[in-house]
């Protein structure tokens, strides 16, 4: 498969005009002509041919309208049509391309701003605890319950606005609050956080973040409880430490004082944090380990110790869908053996612990963890993958039938554009032949494998194949009056008037046999690979 960059791909412009990326304001203004005159609505009398005409005219009209122009054309080299329509503007403060790729990563996220201001963001979480051991002694399964729910909207650019409330249950026991919170972005680096709670923990507070450099952010704030008149201070500070690092330190000054710090790494397979965290009466140090073995699936691994607590978590979870996870983990510490399911979809989060036994038993260890991960296994291996095999079938099916009617729709565009080169393409085969001139005999354009195919069985007829379009007509009117045919390096050769994409997603190049001065000729060309014809070397 051909090597090419991410730009290469911003070109179809180019290749509809036949110019090169490094074309000059006159060979853009030139080829406009040419084409123009080629595919103008007034030159044709049929009302099926007029209509054909105008559709491609405007697509000639709208190419030589963002290439003439020195600013869209920078705009579409760097970021292709993408760059055109989400509303950048280049003037004379933007000329660099740090300073364009900048002004579109900033125009992209005021767009998804906007996206998400027009919708709430609701999430939540319910966690129920169970307890085997107690209801083997007669008491419920249901050991307590707890419920958060939290509603965020964006109330314009600056300003957020959320609430949030919480409900607990423990035996006979049970309380709630409700939060609300108001944020103002006061600058592109510092925001002003205002947040209030009745109930349980009622209190005022604000606080205030500000990012120090690129690499580092301060939050402080301070709240005071509605119940005692107590006061908390806070500050939080971050930094980047590299690419994949980074981490805070958390000092809280109050009834409850602590210092915390903490690092976390993240890349594409591993993440790691840690934290360890000292405070009046309190010791707690924690770590957590996850790997992603796929796309879908990942392990993890958690460690706590402190003053009140000692346990290991491991497990591992999935991904169900695009919105929708699950997770199981094992844990064993000082309080006994448990199990806990997650269920995530989009923002809810189900948490179900279940707590299997308070007596630390070695063979009931073993066992807890052995009986589900190997269930996991075998039905993973016989339910869950031959489902997930199915599924990925029958949308790779319906992918190659959208595919399909993308093809079929292309291909009848290229057989209009080729109707209206067709007379000027015969005119001019035929002053060639006059001359001795260069005449494309056959040109075939598609699949690099079938295409290949020709090198040695050349009586084989691929024009019917779905893989490959014939191209002889569009080769032919691209030749010019001295009798030369030139396609330009790093342009895709579908873009090019009369020609389409027949087989997306796969390596494409270019067959042609012509004749030049009554010898016979044939060229094989890489979909963003220059061709000069004639050529010497291309002689039978």
């Amino acid at each position: 498969m051909e090597e090419r960059n991410e730009s290469q791909d911003n070109r179809e412009l180019y290749a509809l005009l036949n110019l090169s990326p490094e074309a000059s304001d006159e060979e853009i203004r030139r080829a406009y002509r040419q084409w123009a005159q080629a595919y103008h609505p007034d030159k044709y009398q049929a009302p099926h041919m007029k209509d054909i005409a105008t559709e491609n005219f405007q697509r000639i009209c709208e190419a030589y309208e963002i290439l003439s122009d020195p600013h869209k054309r920078q705009i579409y080299d760097i970021y292709g049509m993408e760059g055109l329509t989400s509303g950048l503007e280049l003037g004379p403060k933007l000329n660099g391309a740090e300073e364009i790729k900048a002004e579109l990563e900033r125009l992209k996220k005021m767009k998804e701003r906007e996206k998400m201001a027009a919708h709430f963001l609701p999430s939540g979480t319910i966690l129920a605890n169970m307890s085997l051991p107690r209801y083997l002694d007669g008491g419920g399964l249901l050991e307590g319950m707890a419920m958060t729910s939290e509603i965020q909207s964006h109330l314009s650019k600056r300003n957020d606005f959320t609430i949030a409330g919480n409900l607990a249950v423990n035996g006979e026991e049970g309380g709630g609050a409700a939060n609300a919170l108001f944020r103002h972005q006061l600058s592109e680096v510092s925001s002003v956080e205002f947040v209030a709670s009745v109930g349980l923990r009622a209190l005022i507070g604000v606080q205030t973040t500000r990012n120090l450099s690129s690499h580092s952010t301060a939050t402080m704030g301070v709240a005071m409880s509605l119940r005692d008149g107590s006061l908390n201070l806070s500050n939080l500070w971050t930094r980047q430490l590299s690419e994949t690092a980074s981490g805070h330190i958390e000092l809280n000054l109050g009834p409850q004082s602590s210092i915390a710090v903490g690092w976390q790494k993240k890349d594409q397979r591993r993440s790691a944090s840690g934290e360890l965290k000292l405070g009046t009466g309190l010791f707690e140090a924690a770590v957590h380990c996850t790997h992603r073995f796929s796309p879908k699936s990942l392990g993890c691994i958690v460690g706590r110790v402190g003053s009140s607590s000692l346990e290991i978590e491991v497990g591992g979870g999935r991904k169900l869908s695009k919105f929708s996870s699950v997770r199981w983990l094992y844990i064993i510490g000082i309080q006994g053996i448990s199990w806990k399911f997650e269920l995530y979809r989009g923002g809810q989060k189900i948490i179900l612990p279940i707590l299997l036994t308070r007596h630390l038993d070695p063979v009931f260890a073993t066992g807890a963890f052995v009986i589900p991960a190997s269930l996991y296994f075998v039905l993973k291996k016989f339910l869950v993958k031959p489902y997930y095999l199915r599924r990925s079938k029958q949308k790779a099916l319906e992918e190659e039938k959208e595919s399909s009617a993308q093809v079929k729709e292309a291909r009848a565009a290229s057989e209009k554009a080729q109707k209206l080169q067709e007379n000027v393409a015969n005119r001019k085969r035929n002053r060639q032949l006059e001359t001795g001139g260069l005449v494309i005999t056959r040109a075939l354009y598609g699949n690099e494998i079938v295409l290949n195919n020709l090198k040695s069985s050349s009586e084989i007829s691929f024009e019917s194949t779905s893989d490959v379009i014939d191209v002889t007509i569009p080769l032919n009117f691209l030749v010019n009056d001295s009798g030369e045919l030139k396609l330009h390096e790093g342009v895709k050769k579908s873009g090019i008037m009369g020609f389409c994409d027949p087989c997306p997603g796969r390596p494409k190049e270019l067959y042609v046999e012509y004749v030049y001065a009554g010898n016979q000729y044939q060229v094989w060309a890489g979909d963003y690979e220059k061709l000069e014809i004639p050529k010497g070397s291309h002689r039978i």
